[in-house]
């Protein structure tokens, strides 16, 4: 498949990851953030596949993130297992909302035994709930699963040192200041602390589902390569300014 994008050891992809992902080659760490399929909302008791006030779903300006449940976990469904084939950690920033839970609990079962561990992402705070008796939402989830996973918590493969990575980083909220173009962007930092802990440089990082490119962007500052793969073309076009940006700090 040709590329939408190549220079300097990143390479983006547009297409659906499904379709893409089984053409690839093996790569060293996976870093993704899936839709967090908000405009699946709750109505008279029943689950509709899109929220009609405007309000909601602000995030995705390119993007419907409106699935049936049952569709939107076989996406991911399928979509791990392919990413558990061509890489040996994988990393997934998920966020359970009314339109993802049930999904992501059931994925969690699924692979519970690839699932080595996972650490919260503190934001800070959380933006107000849409609805009453609703927990404002302060934190996401990133998910750590292995290929053939061992018992244990120990990783295969890591890099830092012994007693200093935390499982709560608090490193707040990500899009400002990013140029990204996309309002649910996790910060340039969070994805720092991923590639410094799990992988060296010159390795090869995959994210099946790109975005505006956030995880690209900080494979480049830390000289590693990159892949990306997006189904939305805007969202390639903004990652391509983005990435013919200076290198700019993590911190």
């Amino acid at each position: 498949m040709k590329p939408y994008y190549e220079h300097g050891g990143i390479t983006i992809y547009h297409g659906d990851c499904r379709d893409i992902l089984p053409s690839l080659p093996k790569v060293d760490l996976v870093l993704t953030s899936p839709p967090y399929n908000m405009r699946t909302r709750v109505r008279n008791g029943e689950y509709t596949t899109r929220e009609i006030g405007e309000h909601f779903s602000k995030k995705y300006k390119y993007f419907h993130d409106a699935y049936p449940i049952d569709e939107y976990y076989s996406i991911h469904k399928q979509t791990i297992e392919q990413l558990l084939e061509v890489s040996q950690i994988l990393f997934i920033n998920i966020q359970l909302v009314t339109g993802s839970k049930e999904a992501w609990f059931r994925l969690i079962g699924n692979f519970h035994k690839n699932i080595k561990d996972m650490v919260i992402w503190d934001k800070g705070y959380g933006q107000p709930a849409m609805h009453d008796s609703v927990l404002n939402r302060a934190s996401e989830l990133i998910l750590i699963l292995e290929q053939n996973a061992s018992a244990g918590r120990a990783f295969k493969k890591s890099y830092f040192d012994r007693g200093t990575m935390p499982d709560i980083w608090r490193d707040g909220r990500g899009g400002k200041g990013q140029n990204s173009g996309h309002s649910a962007v996790f910060p340039l930092k969070v994805a720092g602390r991923v590639l410094d802990g799990w992988s060296l440089k010159d390795n090869t990082i995959l994210d099946p589902f790109m975005g505006s490119g956030t995880t690209l962007v900080a494979a480049k500052d830390l000289g590693r390569k990159a892949i990306g793969i997006e189904i939305e073309e805007k969202y390639c076009e903004i990652a391509v300014q983005r990435l013919s940006q200076e290198v700019l700090p993590l911190g």
